[in-house]
């Protein structure tokens, strides 16, 4: 008897012993625009060992993490990372929509005080974590507005890059000005040197797996950069070479400093969102030279970052996540005879003519945006006609357009239940109060005609839907997880190890590995 205790004691002790993390006195959450899931194994062998690396082989890695909806764009993708919830829940449609009762164009983010997080529903994490832990200090910090106010919510202090002068800025909502050494850095014009940096190839092109190349020069360096890269100003220069996370990420580490980040026992949440990496796959695609290289020295920007971050806060001390909003087509161009584009604008044109022999001429469309159709409510309602009568007949017409694999009208989404397939993805994106009346879904590979765009995202397919997700520190072992994930269980999970209530709109569990 006592053999066989024994016995079972080893075999216990040989078993991998899982390690969820301790409580944090700083979160780190960094979301990659655009990137793929398998972006971090395609790329590997020529990443540094302080950057992707050390996260990927020293964190708890998921292999099948998915967003499990529809609408995977920007906007929408950061509100579920942030709330815990699915876009029914949090009602982020895109960063802009139409208005039923006066048919105007809504903006998610603008209002009188600058950019703010005017229309939004759910709470985000950063809110519960300032509700719940008022010491706690809270940062945001990302390229582009839209993407910096709905990571933050209505919680703590968020800054992003003005469109005009390429100066870092937040707006009175957040703060009635900004601080001095933000102040200071604007001054100094610090950004204009990544603005003005020439972007050539990191590596020698023997080391690179795509072949692709639009613009990037040659290594060590060109002095011509390519047409690609004369831009309108220097934000757009910023954002369209890999300078864009370069800045982000440094201003990310001086947020660390003066706001001594992690310096005490409460737990603090730092949000960094990249940008650029979205702006990049979309202009020379997932396949490309440019791509590549973003990654490359994105790797070994977050590896500086990481040393930085590490100094100022121990491993021991810091949870930091590593993901993506969503990932990105296949470029319409790459390798195919025909283009595979949907015409929006024609597509607007056509259904308004349909509608115009059906019932009479009018203004019947409003807009098609982001797999989207918005109807004239108003002059449906002036004629007489039924909405859901309309709305299933523009759905049934839009099946006979190339590229379209599915149409949706909101009637039906609004009083159906579907529980599997495309539908329920569809249904998982959809808010009655801002989603258009008929909703698309296009064919795999096919994206929405845009100037300046090879690959977009936005679909149900995995190319979008599925990213990375590591957790790295806080005693944390390495593991590697292969079973499914919804993307709804992160925030829930950061507020678990933070020890506060998850966001009050969250749908989601949490992670085991993590938070238990």
């Amino acid at each position: 008897m006592k053999l066989r205790k024994l016995l079972l004691l080893a075999a216990l002790a040989a078993l991998p012993h899982i390690a969820s993390a301790a409580r944090p006195r700083l979160i780190v959450q960094i979301v990659v625009g655009s990137m793929r899931a398998g972006d971090l194994e395609r790329y590997a062998d020529n990443f540094e060992k302080g950057g992707f690396l050390r996260l990927t082989e020293g964190g708890v890695r998921y292999t099948d993490s998915r967003y499990d909806y529809q609408q995977t764009v920007t906007p929408v993708s950061l509100a579920t990372l942030t709330t815990g919830a699915m876009p029914a829940t949090h009602g982020v449609v895109g960063d802009r929509w139409r208005d039923y009762a006066d048919n105007a164009s809504v903006s998610l983010t603008a209002g009188w005080e600058g950019p703010g997080p005017y229309h939004l529903v759910a709470p985000t994490l950063a809110e519960a974590l300032q509700e719940q832990s008022p010491d706690s200090r809270i940062v945001t910090v990302a390229a582009e507005a839209t993407s910096a106010v709905v990571t933050a919510g209505r919680g703590g202090d968020a800054y992003w890059l003005d469109s005009l002068r390429c100066d870092w800025e937040s707006s009175r909502y957040y703060a009635e000005q900004l601080p001095d050494w933000v102040v200071r850095s604007n001054r100094e014009r610090d950004n204009l040197v990544y603005a003005d940096s020439e972007w050539h190839m990191l590596l020698n092109e023997y080391y690179y797996r795509n072949t692709r190349r639009r613009a990037i020069a040659p290594a060590p360096h060109n002095k011509k950069s390519g047409d690609g890269l004369r831009l309108r100003n220097g934000y757009e220069r910023l954002l369209a070479t890999p300078a864009g996370n370069s800045a982000v990420l440094a201003f990310a580490a001086k947020a660390v400093a003066q706001y001594k980040l992690g310096a005490d026992e409460k737990t603090d949440l730092l949000n960094i969102c990249l940008d650029a990496s979205r702006r990049i796959t979309e202009k020379y695609g997932p396949e490309s030279v440019e791509v590549e290289d973003m990654y490359y020295r994105l790797d070994s920007d977050l590896a500086e970052f990481l040393t930085f971050l590490f100094a100022q806060v121990e491993p021991e001390n810091t949870l930091v996540v590593l993901t993506s909003d969503h990932g990105s087509s296949p470029s319409y161009d790459a390798g195919r005879e025909e283009a595979d584009r949907f015409n929006t604008r024609q597509f607007e044109v056509i259904v308004n003519g349909f509608l115009n022999v059906r019932y009479g001429i009018g203004n019947w469309v409003l807009e098609y945006r982001d797999r989207g159709l918005y109807l004239n409510h108003n002059l449906i309602y002036e004629r007489g006609l039924n909405l859901a009568d309309v709305q299933n007949e523009v759905a049934i017409f839009a099946m006979q357009f190339r590229g379209v694999s599915h149409a949706q009208s909101a009637t039906a989404l609004r009083t159906s239940y579907f529980g599997s397939g495309y539908a329920r993805l569809m249904q998982n994106s959809f808010y009655p109060r801002r989603s258009g009346d008929v909703i698309l879904n296009l064919m795999p590979g096919w994206i929405e005609e845009r100037p300046g765009c090879v690959s977009l995202s936005g679909s149900m397919y995995g190319y979008d839907t599925a990213v990375p997700l590591v957790f790295y520190g806080a005693g944390l072992r390495p593991q590697r997880i292969r079973h499914r994930v919804d993307m709804t269980l992160v925030a829930p999970t950061l507020a678990r190890v933070a020890e506060i209530a998850a966001p009050a709109a969250s749908e989601g569990d949490i992670l085991a590995e993590i938070a238990e």
